[in-house]
C-alpha cells in the first residue's frame, strides 16, 4: 500500500467501541473517517454466513457504506464486524479488515483480530491483549494535567480519582451499591481528597447518594455534569484511581496511567469477571476493599502501541 492510507473506523456508536476504534485507526491512518452504522431487521439477525449482505440492511438514518472502498477498515463490536466483512467482500478483498474484540464470526474473514484475553479466541491472525485499546497516552495526560491542575490544587493529598460507570444488563448499579461505594471510599481516603466523575450511564439515584455523602465536603470534587468533563484530568492528576468494573475501557484507561487502581466490582458476565480476575492475578489492579492499593508503576499496561505496530506491519 502507498504512503497515504485511507481508512474507515466503524462502530454502532457506543462510547467504548468508538474510543477503541478511533484510537487505533487514527494512529495508523491520521484523518481516518468515522462510520456509525445501524442494522435493520432481518439483516441484523442474519447468521455469519450471510453477513456479506449487511450493506443492504444499513439504517439510512445513519452512515451508509459504499465505494470508493477504503484501504483499511477498523471495526469494534459485533454489528460493526458484520459491516467490516461486507466491506471487505465488496472491495474484492482489497480492503484490509481489522476487528477489535471477538467478532463472533469466522476469524478468516479478517486480516487481524485484536481480542481481549478473556475472549478466549486464538488463531494465526489473532492478537490477544490484557486491556482495551484507547488513546490515553503521556501526551494526552500531560495536556489534561495542565488543564486541570489549578482546579484540583486545593484538594488534599493523596487524591483518589473515582470513575463511575453504570448498570449492566444483569447487574444494576443502584443506591445500595452507591452507599457501599461511599463507605469504601471513606475507608481508603487516608485523609486525602476525592475527585469523582459520573458518566452518562451513571444512574440518577447513584449520583444522589454521592451528592448527599460528599456534596458539602471541601475535600471532594464531585462533577455536576456542567462544563468540561474532568475525566482525563482525574486520570492525569490522581495519586490512585477507583473505577467501577462495568466498563472494560474505563478500567483499562485507568490502569494505563501507572497509578494504583482499585476496581469496585458491580458484577457482570463471565467476560467482565475474567477481565478483572486477570488484572488482579497479574497485580495490575486490586478489588476495592479486598486489598490495599498497589505501589504506583513507572508505566501502566497499555495494549495500544502493540496493536498499532501490528496494523502497521499488516499495511506494509
Amino acid at each position: 500500500m502507498g504512503q497515504t492510507v485511507r481508512a474507515w473506523w466503524i462502530t454502532t456508536g457506543e462510547a467504548g467501541f468508538r474510543t477503541q476504534a478511533r484510537g487505533l485507526a487514527e494512529a495508523v491512518a491520521p484523518g481516518s473517517e468515522e462510520k456509525t452504522i445501524g442494522l435493520k431487521a432481518p439483516w441484523s439477525l442474519m447468521p455469519p454466513a450471510l453477513w456479506r449482505l449487511t450493506l443492504m440492511g444499513l439504517d439510512k438514518r445513519k452512515d451508509l457504506l459504499g465505494p470508493p472502498w477504503p484501504d483499511l477498515v477498523v471495526s469494534c463490536g459485533r454489528r460493526a464486524a458484520k459491516a467490516a466483512i461486507a466491506v471487505k467482500r465488496a472491495s474484492g478483498g482489497r480492503t484490509l479488515a481489522v476487528h477489535i474484540q471477538n467478532p463472533l464470526a469466522s476469524l478468516d474473514e479478517f486480516d487481524l483480530v485484536i481480542a481481549m484475553r478473556h475472549d478466549g479466541i486464538e488463531g494465526p491472525n489473532v492478537m490477544q491483549i490484557d486491556t482495551a485499546l484507547h488513546d490515553v497516552d503521556p501526551v494526552v495526560l500531560a495536556g489534561a494535567a495542565k488543564a486541570w491542575r489549578r482546579r484540583f490544587a486545593d484538594l488534599p493529598r493523596p487524591l483518589t480519582g473515582v470513575l463511575l460507570g453504570g448498570s449492566t444488563r444483569r447487574h444494576p448499579f443502584g443506591a445500595a451499591q452507591a452507599r457501599d461505594l461511599v463507605e469504601l471510599l471513606n475507608a481508603v481516603r487516608d485523609g486525602g481528597g476525592l475527585a469523582i466523575t459520573p458518566s452518562r450511564r451513571t444512574p440518577r439515584d447513584v449520583k444522589a447518594v454521592l451528592h448527599e455523602a460528599f456534596g458539602d465536603d471541601p475535600g471532594v470534587y464531585l462533577w455536576n455534569e456542567q462544563g468540561d468533563n474532568p475525566y482525563r484530568g482525574i486520570l492525569a492528576l490522581s495519586d490512585r484511581i477507583v473505577a467501577t468494573g462495568d466498563s472494560v475501557s474505563m478500567v483499562s484507561e485507568a490502569a494505563a496511567t501507572g497509578r494504583p487502581v482499585a476496581i469496585f466490582d458491580l458484577g457482570g458476565g463471565k467476560r467482565h469477571a475474567h477481565f478483572i480476575e486477570n488484572l488482579v492475578e497479574r497485580k495490575l489492579a486490586v478489588r476495592l476493599g479486598e486489598a490495599p492499593f498497589l505501589a504506583p508503576a513507572a508505566e501502566g499496561p497499555n495494549a495500544t502501541p502493540g496493536a498499532i505496530a501490528a496494523v502497521r506491519r499488516l499495511i506494509g
